[in-house]
């Protein structure tokens, strides 16, 4: 039991310090990115006439934008670089509470069907709601919402009705809910041919059509679960011991995952329903993070939120300028994230997971 103790004394202290330093540091790289992201956008305003529409906000000064140009500042450019920034957070987080739960290096935000649930929801509503709506928020981001979580949850009780919450066994029952809720979604498609291509252009991910309305959707359940994940950082430090000798310590084993679990799943749900499917955030910034600063979650995790953000915001702003007709983020983020994630792979053996 002493040597218990002294073994989680040591997690708790030569591994798991953030320090402020490093942490201020990154804020500073975040809040660069997203300024330099409001600055230069598609349409040619001239950066420096958007820094001095920014300036007399602040000030009360005279603007030198017109209305309809201050508009494409503060209605589309501001919230689209808030909301990458949120999805980036949520989707990097998820990432590495799903990798340090499953101690899996290639484990993903969508691994437990989040992503098959809110593709066959979106593809119903699709199919089902009409071209308008007089509603706040429109269905179609709701909807993706409720999927991802009711397919983790089904996942959850299919895991528990099949013996337990043993991370293996709930990777199983992922996969089944996953290929089932897939296949729901391929049987309504092919009932209604003409919806296909919106279908597949929502799955490929993207924050073209976004607003305000969608940061303030996404806000609150992202930043509920970056705070639970954050605080339960130390808990799966202390997992990476082992369950016998967490328990001894007082840690809750299948307590500890189930939070952890909810909390990844309601980010990843959160980023799915504002931006559709976006791949290889969630191993791609823990990675790095892992690699620059070291195994313990008290630093991977709120690294992961800031350098998320900053990942997405920057693949965004290539997707919105890098040509004439705008790219998929989604497909930005493969052509990054693909080599990174066959890197990975092959070093998958070599690669300790805590």
């Amino acid at each position: 039991m002493l040597r218990n103790g002294r073994r989680a004394e040591r997690v708790g202290r030569a591994t798991t310090s953030l320090r402020p330093r490093t942490l201020l540091l990154g804020l500073l790289v975040l809040v660069v990115f997203v300024l330099l992201a409001v600055l230069v956008g598609a349409g040619d305003l001239g950066w420096r006439r958007v820094l001095a529409e920014i300036v007399a906000q602040l000030t009360g000064g005279t603007s030198p934008l017109s209305e309809r140009e201050a508009a494409i500042v503060w209605q589309l450019r501001v919230p689209r670089v808030l909301l990458a920034g949120l999805v980036g957070a949520a989707l990097a987080s998820a990432g590495a509470a799903f990798q340090g739960v499953f101690r899996n290096p290639l484990a993903d935000p969508y691994l437990l069907g989040a992503a098959a649930g809110a593709g066959m929801a979106a593809t119903i509503v699709v199919v089902a709601a009409p071209s308008t709506t007089d509603w706040v928020v429109g269905p179609l981001p709701i909807a993706a919402f409720a999927g991802a979580i009711g397919g983790v949850s089904l996942s959850w009780m299919l895991g528990r009705s099949a013996g337990g919450t043993g991370t293996a066994t709930l990777l199983l029952a992922g996969v089944a809910v996953a290929a089932f809720l897939t296949a729901v979604q391929t049987f309504v498609q092919q009932l209604n041919t003409e919806t296909i291509r919106q279908v597949y252009t929502w799955m490929l991910g993207g924050l073209n059509i976004t607003g305000w309305k969608d940061v303030w959707l996404a806000l609150p359940y992202v930043a509920a679960a970056a705070v639970v994940l954050c605080l339960c950082a130390r808990l799966l430090d202390v997992l990476t011991l082992g369950d016998a000798e967490a328990a001894s310590l007082g840690v809750r084993p299948g307590r500890v995952r189930l939070l952890l679990l909810t909390a990844a799943s309601l980010a990843t749900a959160a980023a799915v329903a504002v931006s559709g499917l976006i791949g290889f955030v969630g191993i791609v910034v823990p990675h790095m993070i892992r690699l620059l600063f070291g195994a313990s979650y008290r630093v991977i995790i709120p690294l992961s939120l800031i350098g998320g953000a900053v990942f997405v915001i920057i693949a965004d702003h290539i997707a919105r300028t890098v040509m004439p007709g705008e790219l998929p983020l989604g497909v930005v983020t493969a052509f990054a994230g693909a080599p990174f994630f066959v890197l990975v792979l092959r070093t998958s053996r070599q690669v300790r997971m805590p």
